[in-house]
């Protein structure tokens, strides 16, 4: 079994599913000093109108934008883009050893890892769609509320982790409407100042991913 697991061809399924094992302890570490991973990788992404596909729909590219739907066929928006990936890597690895050992057991040898790589990538996507609809049945709809993040602009957010300077944002957390915690990164919109984590400011532009602030000097403004 060892020797098959680590088969040249079995490479790029042992590497997801390695990658997938590191992603799922890399969060639980981060969790533990209150950096949210999952939080920072979504809020990277840019803001996208996603439809809202049934679970039972079938699969139409030619509705919309086929980049659109193919990620709301996804679930992206509706369960946390590091969730998917990592059902992703998980599918797609256990489709691959699954398909080479079919192979050495029917053909006597393993197939090429970039052939075996293309039905394993195929066949990992309608697994990301079924886990991730479960998952988006499950997750409270507060938690998956779509929010675009032109609306965090004026609210309240608190450094979580390191120093925010100019040109070297900090990461920092912030409630929106539904109280959803989202994580964002920050630096101030002034060139000489700088926050230390813990600091509340106030997010007043945005640029990109990057959210410029000023230190919050008003009582009645508050990270609810």
């Amino acid at each position: 079994m060892i020797e098959f697991i680590a088969a040249g061809e079995n490479l790029p399924f042992t590497v997801a599913l390695g990658l997938m094992a590191a992603i799922g302890l890399l969060e639980g570490v981060a969790a533990l000093i209150g950096l949210g991973i999952s939080g920072v990788l979504d809020s990277m992404l840019p803001d996208v109108d996603l439809p809202d596909i049934d679970a039972d729909a079938d699969f139409d590219l030619h509705a919309g934008s086929g980049l659109t739907k193919l990620l709301g066929w996804l679930h992206v928006g509706r369960v946390p883009v590091l969730v998917l990936m990592i059902i992703f890597l998980t599918s797609f690895g256990l489709c691959g050893l699954a398909l080479q050992w079919f192979a050495s057991n029917t053909i006597g040898f393993l197939l090429p890892a970039l052939v075996a790589s293309i039905p394993s990538f195929l066949a990992a996507l309608p697994c990301v769609r079924v886990a991730g609809g479960l998952l988006a049945k499950v997750i409270p709809k507060d938690e998956t509320s779509a929010v675009s993040e032109d609306s965090f602009v004026g609210r309240v957010a608190t450094l979580t982790l390191g120093t925010a300077r100019r040109s070297e944002p900090a990461q920092a957390k912030l409630r929106d409407q539904f109280g959803q915690t989202h994580y964002v990164m920050v630096e101030p919109d002034e060139t000489e100042e700088e926050f230390e984590a813990g600091t509340q400011v106030l997010l007043v532009k945005r640029s990109g991913s990057i959210f410029q602030a000023i230190k919050n000097t008003s009582d009645a403004l508050v990270d609810s």
